[in-house]
């Protein structure tokens, strides 16, 4: 490969925008829900439910749901994302997202599978 084309691949690869952002795994048949985030939101449902359908996932709660009831019973949907371009701290930046939706959506107990971290 020449140098020209390896330029113009490096600069479409910096156009490539990259999104963090908070996500929502709700379980259809009891409402529960799981809110997580990541610094990169590309492939995130992916990897999550490869992890689920593994029996991996580091929710065990969340894990004996997906057993039980299958993948059909869950869905997954980004809450917020932001590009990570303009953000100096994005892990800073993405776990204070994050706790803004833990407070509104109280994702603990009877109603999902997140532990309160008080």
């Amino acid at each position: 490969m020449d140098k020209q084309r390896r330029k113009e691949l490096r600069d479409q690869f910096e156009q490539i925008k990259t999104y963090m952002g908070v996500y929502k795994i709700s379980n259809t048949k009891n409402g529960k829900i799981f809110l997580g985030s990541s610094p990169n939101l590309k492939n995130r449902w992916l990897v999550i439910s490869k992890q689920l359908e593994m029996g991996m996932h580091v929710n065990s709660q969340l894990q004996e749901d997906w057993n039980e009831l299958g993948a059909e019973a869950f869905t997954y949907m980004v809450l917020e994302k932001k590009a990570t371009d303009k953000v100096a701290d994005v892990a800073w930046e993405v776990k204070q997202m994050e706790k803004e939706w833990l407070v509104k959506l109280q994702p603990y107990g009877d109603r999902g599978y997140n532990r309160f971290k008080g």
